[in-house]
């Protein structure tokens, strides 16, 4: 049995897009206004989905009911197995007593909220963001400032916004890669596009993070903190993306940007120590005592780097994890690729051509093998017994049931809008906008993310449109094929699939709408930005756009 996506089911290309736009749209109804659950919301989507696909677009039945669980298992893995074992290392930290050290050492270079959350949200984040990917750096970043004792809404709906910044060199830089293999466009020249665009949002990010926690005034007091924070990440990512390529930018401005703040934190202070409104005094981590000793200096340092351990560890091993030549040899020593029966080359794209359906275990090269291998040292570091990991691990999955079946929701939703030729629709409404697409391209970019939760997926999805859009309007197709992988990273902040792990990180399963209104706003705004920078660069400063050669465009 086979099937041919359709753009235009109801023959008219506006009442498409209305009917197109129902399940994207109930999601935001179901958090913002219903402040529904986040699986609740999630399943309520995926049925609408299932609706418009099998009674609109006339999917069928069976086809429909594949693409959902085969969507839901791929939320499963690679997805949940990044969350899972991200959390259990965050939770044998805290019951070994790892993470109280931690706190004490954070309240000694500042108990300052505002300075915590750009060392971890944004400098640590992206630097996670950098060798992870894949919802690891909000878990892990979420969970410490959530540890630290941050409002849990704030610590999740912040690590949300921080992360745009990085999305777009992700996991060494693999968007950038897909953007490159869907569209023929040069690695390179995509890479540098996008470093000559996201530099300014990651400049301000800080400034706009700190604001947004603590008021415009609060946030003066630490201006010097801020701007070189995303200063030195923005020059950091701006000189590797442009010339070492999309591998490295985050990994060297995260650890750029931690360097240059705890620099800065030596020679100066904010003048006052900023906390949250409701939090108590007697609830912080009072700062050590200064060593009365060398011996005593040794001591401490050897229990801060005893806390650090897990931390130390994931890092070493996501940094070994990333080498091409060891990721090389473990998919070839543990990969498991098989066709997806009944739907492999079943559903055929608009030209005809089958859609091939496969499912890649990389049961050795995942992500969360890595998080999981890196909490089993930490666990062995930790000073815990097996029989207490045991314990921590069934109450991690315990805490997680929730988060586990919003994920799986989601990407079964995300695999039936794209299977049925949901957001060929909506997509295919932006690509008329004619010379006014370079605006909307970001947007395309934020609505892959969007539904599917991953800016190397939205990449994959809308790549080529945004190409061959742009090559037909006369706009140089780099423009806009940037501009979804620059778009797509501030749909990261608002796409369901990051509100759970978010929220199964900060404390927060069940008040995912609080937590997804608490971002969206920022979403669009941070979009706005982005749309009216491509447009320029479109029209106006061409000289950003870099040379290359055509003839590589296939």
């Amino acid at each position: 049995m086979t099937w041919t996506q359709v753009i235009d089911p109801c023959h008219n290309r506006l009442a498409s897009l209305g009917v197109a736009l129902i399940p994207v749209l109930a999601i935001f109804w179901a958090l913002v206004i219903r402040k529904m659950k986040g699986y609740q919301a999630s399943l309520l989507a995926t049925a609408l989905a299932l609706l418009v696909a099998i009674g609109i677009y006339r999917m069928p039945v069976t086809l429909a009911l594949l693409s959902t669980v085969n969507g839901s298992i791929y939320g499963l893995f690679p997805i949940c197995w990044i969350v899972l074992p991200a959390v259990f290392l965050f939770n044998i930290a805290v019951r070994s007593g790892q993470f109280d050290i931690i706190r004490h050492f954070m309240a000694s270079i500042t108990s300052d909220r505002r300075i915590q959350a750009l060392l971890i949200a944004f400098s640590f984040g992206s630097f996670l963001e950098g060798t992870a990917g894949f919802g690891a750096p909000v878990a892990i970043t979420a969970a410490m400032l959530t540890g630290l004792g941050f409002n849990p809404l704030y610590a999740a709906g912040i690590c949300l916004i921080a992360n745009t910044a990085p999305v777009a060199f992700g996991s060494i830089g693999i968007p950038i890669t897909v953007a490159s293999q869907v569209t023929g466009l040069p690695e390179q020249a995509i890479s540098q596009m996008v470093g000559r665009t996201l530099p300014l949002l990651s400049a301000l990010l800080p400034f706009y993070l700190v604001t947004l926690m603590a008021g415009f005034r609060r946030a003066k007091e630490v201006a010097p903190a801020a701007l070189v924070s995303g200063l030195s990440f923005a020059l950091i990512q701006a000189l590797s993306s442009n010339f070492l390529g999309p591998a490295l930018p985050d990994v060297l401005a995260g650890i750029g940007s931690i360097i240059g703040l705890l620099v800065l934190l030596r020679w100066w202070r904010p003048k006052t120590i900023w906390r949250f409104p409701d939090e108590s005094a007697s609830a912080l981590p009072a700062p050590p005592s200064a060593p009365s000793s060398g011996a005593e200096a040794s001591a401490g340092g050897t229990r801060l780097l005893w806390a650090l351990s897990p931390f130390i560890v994931l890092t070493v091993i996501i940094i070994i994890w990333g080498l091409q030549p060891v990721k090389d040899w473990l998919n070839a020593k543990g990969t498991f690729t098989f066709q997806v029966p009944g739907l492999h080359n079943a559903i055929l794209d608009l030209n005809g051509h089958p859609i091939p359906h496969l499912f890649r275990l990389n049961y050795l090269s995942a992500a969360g093998t890595a998080i999981m291998l890196a909490a089993l040292i930490s666990l062995a570091l930790s000073g815990l017994r097996l029989r207490e990991g045991l314990k921590v691990f069934t109450s991690t999955v315990h805490q997680l049931r929730f988060p586990i079946l919003t994920i799986a929701a989601v990407l079964a939703f995300a695999y039936i809008v794209n299977d049925s030729g949901i957001t060929l629709t909506i997509a295919g409404v932006l690509a008329g906008s004619g010379v006014l697409f370079p605006f909307f391209a970001p947007l395309l970019g934020w609505l892959g993310v969007f539904i599917t939760g991953s800016d190397t997926s939205a990449n994959a999805l809308f790549g080529k449109l945004q190409s061959s859009t742009a090559i037909s309007i006369g706009v140089d197709p780099v423009v806009t094929v940037a501009a979804n992988v620059s778009g797509g990273v501030v749909g990261k902040m608002i796409s369901p699939q990051s509100i759970a792990v978010a929220a199964a990180a900060g404390g927060l399963v069940g008040r995912e709408s609080e937590l997804f209104r608490f971002t969206v706003r920022h979403s669009f705004i941070l979009l706005a930005v982005i749309c009216c920078l491509v447009l320029a660069q479109a029209y106006i400063f061409k000289w950003l756009i870099p040379v290359y050669h055509l003839h590589s465009l296939h």
